[in-house]
């Protein structure tokens, strides 16, 4: 993976990361009378940084070189599974 791929892959994952946070309080301040501390901020960016990293995986796979050998594994299974039905 080149360095600008990089820069870019965490660029994208930090502005997930705050975006998922900001969500996350948002929809905690309208659907529970909960206040907001420090502890539910805590819990609001555990809740998002699995998915800041997950989604920026799935926009970015084709730069990154171990999920795209898995993505190319997959479809060779997927076109010799296919073979074997016909």
């Amino acid at each position: 993976m080149e360095r600008r791929h990089i820069y870019r892959f965490l660029e994208f994952l930090l502005v997930g990361f705050i975006m998922g946070i900001a969500e996350d309080l948002i929809a905690i301040h309208f659907a529970t009378d909960a206040t907001i501390t420090m502890e539910v901020i805590v819990v609001a960016a555990l809740v998002a940084l699995p998915f800041a990293v997950f989604s920026e995986l799935i926009v970015d796979w084709k730069h990154i070189k171990f999920v795209h050998r898995g993505v190319n594994n997959v479809k060779s299974v997927v076109k010799k599974s296919h073979l074997l039905t016909k």
